[in-house]
């Protein structure tokens, strides 16, 4: 059973946007209600579009000093988002001074490069980020029980914390227990739509499709991607799918194009995207141009 508690939403006083429940981590966008306090929550999460600021509590197992998100989304979630797929804080105080990234991923590696403790850098990460932030279980935990233990270990970090499991049988077995919890999960290392499937039927909030490796051993990834698109579309499986292993700036307009939920992607192909050698010289030439009018 859970229990639901909002922090002061600006969205329901000002716009009256109308909230939806959701369960397990998966939205459900077929009963709308206005109504907050009258319901309370029991046994639902009311998610406000746009909105991070509910915070659900699991009664059988946690307190409310132990808040965790059931389901989280994105601010302006119209369309395609971008996360940024990173554990160094200054690419990410950089990228979020843009407004453009609303989540963060991070893996054994990416944390391993900055040489600091896990738990501290996620921290850091959600509070800077006011979105998902995907955190792993570590590289050699195997076994269900371990990822489970450590996923909740993650959740607890923060109320926006998504844990991050490894697509194995022993991975789906501990996102169900996981997910039943209502703790948000991010099925990683995804290379076929059965994968993605069996992910999203054990209760995966999202799954993490490696383009750029399939790639590399010269197969499509975004044809994966639109095949993914195209059955949870087919059958109305909620889970969202986060195009990792990014390599170019063509990678996001393809997985856009493809169906993808979310790209998330590293520093320097976010700032691949913002450049454009035209864009360059047509700031010179005004420039230029200005100065030759009036001056410095």
């Amino acid at each position: 059973m859970f229990f639901c508690c909002f922090r002061q939403c600006p969205d329901i006083a000002q716009k009256g946007v109308p909230l939806f429940c959701s369960f397990a981590g998966r939205p459900c966008r077929k009963r709308p209600t206005p109504r907050v306090a009258a319901f309370g929550g029991r046994g639902i999460a009311w998610v406000i579009p746009g909105c991070y600021n509910e915070v659900c509590y699991d009664t059988a197992r946690r307190t409310a000093a132990l808040p965790h998100t059931l389901y989280m989304k994105c601010k302006g979630d119209t369309g395609v988002k971008l996360f940024l797929d990173t554990a160094n804080l200054e690419e990410i105080r950089q990228a979020n001074e843009m407004g453009v990234i609303c989540g963060v991923t991070t893996n054994p590696s990416l944390i391993a490069k900055e040489g600091r403790d896990f738990a501290q850098v996620v921290a850091e990460i959600a509070s800077l980020v006011n979105g998902p932030i995907s955190g792993e279980v570590k590289a050699t935990t195997t076994d269900a029980a371990g990822m489970v233990a450590e996923g909740r270990e993650i959740s607890r970090i923060h109320a926006n914390m998504v844990v991050k499991i490894p697509m194995t049988a022993e991975g789906l077995k501990a996102t169900r227990i996981l997910a039943a919890e209502g703790i948000a999960c991010n099925v990683t290392l995804v290379f076929t739509a059965n994968q993605a499937l069996l992910a999203a039927r054990a209760g995966a909030a999202f799954v993490s499709p490696f383009v750029g490796r399939l790639d590399d051993i010269s197969t499509n990834g975004m044809e994966l991607i639109s095949t993914v698109a195209a059955i949870f579309d087919l059958h109305d499986i909620q889970t969202e799918i986060i195009s990792a292993s990014i390599r170019h700036p063509m990678h996001v307009t393809e997985s856009a194009l493809a169906g993808a939920h979310i790209a998330t992607v590293p520093y320097k192909v976010l700032m691949d995207m913002c450049n454009h050698p035209l864009t360059a010289q047509g700031i010179e030439k005004f420039q230029q141009d200005y100065r030759k009018a009036f001056g410095e």
